[in-house]
């Protein structure tokens, strides 16, 4: 049964209200690293609850505007361009943002799968989180790989560290540098999503009620 006209007008008014609302938690920082990423006020949240909501495909779409809105208001204030040419800084805005925020829309995967909605919402929520985490992996070690000598050898100093410099060649050492680069702040926040997702489903009933209704989309 497909929606009514009011339905989609109601979805269409709660997305615009949640993606303006994990803009504004975005800017919200509980800890930022020194070296460079941050952990967010759970600015990922309100997109995996529109996923969870209206669905995957509707998720996708949702977390594909909140990338580009990232790109906007983050890329530009960030020196993750500094010396690139436009093929990679095209390449970089396809993966760290648009395949990476659209990742969080999946947070619905698991809805109608496991039964217990709380657990369903909780883990499609750090699934989703976690196959962001994979393609700034990817993104970094493709454009940023270069940055781990420095980060070795300059920020993260100790025998362990002089020890990987030593021993592993510069690709080896370029994929540890963007697993724990990028896990120093997406692996806190996928902890801080993930418990988040939690209360809200749990304690929060009219948004309990909507999130957990069946939406056939048309």
């Amino acid at each position: 049964m497909a929606q009514t006209k009011a339905q989609k007008t109601k979805r269409l008014a709660l997305s615009g209200v949640m993606l303006a609302m994990s803009v504004v938690l975005s800017f919200i920082k509980v800890f930022e690293w020194p070296f460079g990423g941050s952990i967010t006020a759970c600015s990922m949240l309100p997109v995996a609850v529109l996923g969870y909501t209206y669905g995957v495909k509707w998720g996708l779409l949702c977390g594909t505007v909140h990338g580009i809105l990232q790109a906007i208001t983050g890329a530009a204030m960030s020196s993750a361009f500094a010396g690139m040419n436009i093929g990679s800084a095209l390449a970089i805005i396809i993966i760290d943002y648009l395949f990476a925020f659209s990742a969080v829309g999946l947070s619905g995967m698991l809805k109608g799968k496991i039964k217990n909605h709380t657990a369903a919402f909780a883990i499609g929520t750090a699934l989703a989180i976690f196959i962001r985490y994979m393609a700034h992996i990817v993104s970094g070690y493709i454009f940023y790989k270069s940055y781990a000598d420095w980060f070795f050898g300059e920020v993260m100093v100790n025998g362990f560290t002089a020890s990987l410099l030593q021993k592993c060649s510069p690709n080896l050492l370029g994929l540890i540098y963007s697993v724990i680069y990028n896990g120093a702040y997406m692996l806190p926040e996928l902890i801080l999503t993930s418990v988040a997702a939690v209360l809200v489903i749990s304690l929060i009933k009219p948004v309990r009620q909507e999130m957990i209704k069946t939406h056939i989309k048309k």
